[in-house]
């Protein structure tokens, strides 16, 4: 994202956006678990897929793609919610603000990758999200149990596969700046009641915070899934930009058969025949 110039000339760190849809995340939360009919949940819902399309034009092209295509990943959704149960909204539904949310969550972190504070403090800035998830799912396991009356194994199971791609992917930044909106949207969706984690999840029983701390990893999921669909597009454009294009250059009219007629007589005739027919008698 480029920086944004003030009227003095001086730039200004792209921070403004972010910060913005952090607000907007939280006052979305509280305003849902405020509503009393699906349709002003809807409402909210419209309102938050306007907050995405004019906040993903801020971001380059590419980007955009990339958020858009993280928007029907809401298929993890259903998934998660509806046929595995593991966790309920509150009116047992698949809100319409969800998928504008996942959306949302990526462009937050698609943005984070050329802010300025990356470029300054680099890795260390993976180093302290990586802190701050194995402090969420030590505690998880250990302090809060007391306080909650929940053992946080679920979150603790993220940890790993998410330190894995922080510290090892080119696209650290994504995620870093993921886990922070995640736990946002996470620790306000819970705490407002716009849905529930199960205490213990169905199929696999494996005992769950509400939320889970380091759910966030799951977004590598969904990152590796928008990766592989961005892929098979670039790579069917180009495919069928090749096929076209040598369509096009190398395939041009063929002359057809050349037939030289030369005097030839029949036996016992005087009549002038072309080759092809004599060799027909």
């Amino acid at each position: 994202m480029n920086r944004l110039t003030l009227p003095g000339g001086r730039g200004a760190h792209p921070y403004w956006l972010q910060a913005y849809l952090l607000v907007f995340t939280a006052v979305g939360l509280f305003a849902d678990s405020r509503v009393t009919a699906l349709w002003q949940q809807h409402l909210l819902g419209a309102l938050s897929f306007a907050v995405l399309y004019l906040a993903a034009l801020k971001a380059p092209r590419e980007q955009r793609l990339q958020v858009w295509i993280c928007v029907v990943a809401t298929a993890y959704e259903v998934f998660g919610s509806l046929v595995w149960g593991i966790y309920h909204y509150r009116f047992h539904n698949l809100p319409v603000y969800v998928p504008a949310g996942h959306g949302i969550v990526y462009l937050f972190g698609l943005l984070a990758v050329q802010t300025p504070l990356v470029a300054r403090h680099g890795r260390r800035l993976a180093y302290v999200a990586l802190a701050g998830a194995g402090t969420w799912a030590l505690l998880g396991l250990t302090v809060l149990p007391a306080v909650t009356g929940r053992l946080d194994v679920q979150g603790a199971l993220w940890l790993p596969y998410f330190a894995y791609f922080l510290l090892r992917s080119p696209r650290w930044p994504v995620f870093a700046a993921i886990f922070i909106i995640v736990s946002e949207l996470e620790i306000c969706g819970t705490s407002f009641g716009n849905w529930y984690w199960m205490p213990v999840a169905p199929w696999t029983h494996i005992p769950s915070g509400n939320p889970p701390s380091v759910v966030a990893g799951g977004y590598c999921v969904i990152d590796a899934s928008v990766l592989s669909v961005l892929w098979l597009v670039r790579n069917y454009r180009v495919g069928l930009n090749t096929i076209m294009t040598r369509i096009k250059t190398t395939i041009s009219p063929m002359p057809g058969p050349r037939i030289w007629f030369r005097r030839a007589s029949r036996v016992k005739s005087g009549e002038v025949v072309s080759p092809a027919a004599t060799s027909l008698i």
